[in-house]
């Protein structure tokens, strides 16, 4: 595996699944509901393919530290956490203005 490959294919793709989160924010104040729920979907579909990379960077750990703890490699689990929480963020805003406006 290469360790650095692999930490911006990490990074690349939680960075995707928040930028589609917050399209999804923006299409849903505009009103686009279709738009808001493709974005959620491209959202979804990026923060899967991140989370692959993790479970890849887990199983080659083996739980036992055999990865070196680099700052791009905390760097890219902060991106995916924030990932993970802006997309819900951003399911839950786009229901709430569906519910307001229709």
């Amino acid at each position: 595996m290469d360790f650095e490959q692999t930490m911006m294919e990490l990074l690349i793709n939680a960075g995707e699944a928040r930028s589609s989160a917050m399209m999804a924010i923006q299409c849903a104040r505009q009103r686009d509901w279709s738009g808001a729920d493709a974005a959620l979907a491209a959202s979804d579909a990026a923060a899967k393919e991140a989370h692959k990379v993790q479970t890849q960077l887990i199983g080659a750990d083996e739980g036992s530290g055999k990865l070196p703890v680099t700052l791009i490699l905390v760097h890219a689990q902060d991106h995916l956490m924030n990932a993970m929480l802006c997309r819900d963020l951003a399911e839950e805003m786009v229901m709430l203005r569906k519910e307001l406006f229709n």
